[in-house]
């Protein structure tokens, strides 16, 4: 796979009320993706519920790689044009995550914990032959029923303007004590698409996306973090049910939020849903009887 990244690119890591941590320190390069999941595959969660989590950040500025947009565009379903997916920047930003999640200071095994939920804003549109300065930090965190919901916040500037934004929350399994709250009930539509999703889709995903994560890779290495086989990549799902709907979309002024349910094991047969209502695009992805839901998003 081509470079995504021209050779002009480079990142900034800063840490702030960390105790016995540098202020902030600067990476010439990112550092092998390989070495970096060897990394996370071994780290501990220290995390105590009275902790606080740090503030790490992590920055780089890149230019967008042509082919492997396209490459993006053609695993996730979107046609070939000129107009930049919605999920796309956040995938640029997987090597800034690994560097926030393997440092240190970070108390919480990432591997196979669940991606709960994921908000994308296109804010302005903008020419993908200038340099964008994306970024990524550790936002709020809150107790739920479930245990600690973590947020990771991501932007991206083009000549100091902002022009995407983007969470994604994640679930560390802890008891808190709290109620659980009350499902809402999910939506189909009409006239159902329905997809076949491969057995190599993790892995083709993960080749593009840089999130090699094991449990997307193969049967044998998601056993290994509780997963019966492997499952799809949470972006490539919401991606995916996007691309259904790209002629929808406008150029800018939009965002699409997604809920994650329950992971989509490889292969699977998956039933698209879409309903127009007041807020917005409403969309689903269900399994092949329409009985079980793997996310729900709106396009607002």
């Amino acid at each position: 796979m081509a470079n995504m990244n021209s050779s002009r690119s480079a990142a900034n890591i800063t840490e702030h009320n960390v105790v016995d941590a540098q202020s902030s320190f600067f990476l010439e390069k990112i550092p092998c993706l390989p070495a970096l999941f060897s990394k996370l595959a071994f780290k501990k969660t220290t995390y105590q519920i009275t902790d606080t989590l740090p503030a790490l950040s992590a920055e780089q500025e890149l230019v967008i790689n042509a082919k492997h947009l396209a490459a993006f565009r053609s695993i996730c379903g979107f046609k070939p044009g000129t107009q930049l997916p919605p999920t796309y920047l956040q995938t640029l930003a997987m090597p800034l995550v690994l560097n926030i999640m393997s440092n240190q200071h970070f108390p919480i095994r990432a591997l196979g914990k669940m991606h709960t939920s994921n908000k994308v804003s296109v804010l302005e549109s903008f020419d993908i032959r200038q340099p964008v300065t994306l970024n990524a930090c550790i936002g709020d965190s809150l107790f739920t029923s479930r245990g600690l919901e973590w947020n990771m916040d991501f932007s991206a500037r083009v000549d100091n303007q902002l022009v995407w934004s983007g969470v994604s929350t994640y679930l560390l399994n802890c008891t808190t004590g709290m109620s659980r709250r009350e499902k809402p009930k999910l939506i189909r539509g009409d006239n159902p698409q329905e997809w076949l999703v491969p057995k190599g889709t993790g892995r083709r995903y993960g080749r593009i996306s840089r999130d090699c994560n094991p449990i997307h890779l193969s049967s044998m290495t998601a056993k290994l973090f509780g997963f019966r086989s492997a499952i799809a990549h949470g972006m490539w799902s919401k991606s995916r049910c996007i691309a259904a709907l790209e002629e929808q979309l406008p150029k800018s002024g939009y965002s699409v939020n997604v809920d994650f349910h329950r992971p989509l094991y490889l292969p699977s047969s998956v039933r698209f849903y879409a309903r127009q209502l007041e807020p917005g695009q409403y969309f689903s992805l269900f399994n092949k009887r329409g009985e079980k839901a793997f996310l729900s998003g709106l396009i607002s």
